[in-house]
């Protein structure tokens, strides 16, 4: 039976705040139809670290490491198709 481990708490709050952290972003891409000042390149190079994340967090089976990095890389992959498709609409 395990027990409540304060270090978990510690890494479940950071993983909470870093993660909340793309949100606003996430929304304002929506409601502005507009990701033009959204790096293309930093998110690529971030999501690809969010990869690594997941599977270094599978590797030491960190559940704080793995919910924080998989929900990161779902907003920040929802930023990147959002940013591609309006990128798109926008020039034609």
């Amino acid at each position: 039976m395990s027990h409540f481990n304060y270090i978990d708490l510690f890494g479940f709050s950071a993983a909470l705040l870093t993660t909340l952290a793309f949100l606003p972003q996430l929304y304002k891409t929506w409601e502005t139809k507009s990701a033009d000042d959204v790096s293309l390149v930093m998110l690529i190079l971030f999501i690809t670290g969010l990869i690594c994340w997941i599977i270094y967090g599978l590797k030491i089976h960190s559940i704080p490491i793995l919910v924080a990095n998989i929900v990161t890389f779902i907003f920040n992959f929802m930023i990147l198709i959002l940013k591609l498709s309006y990128n798109k609409k926008n020039n034609k």
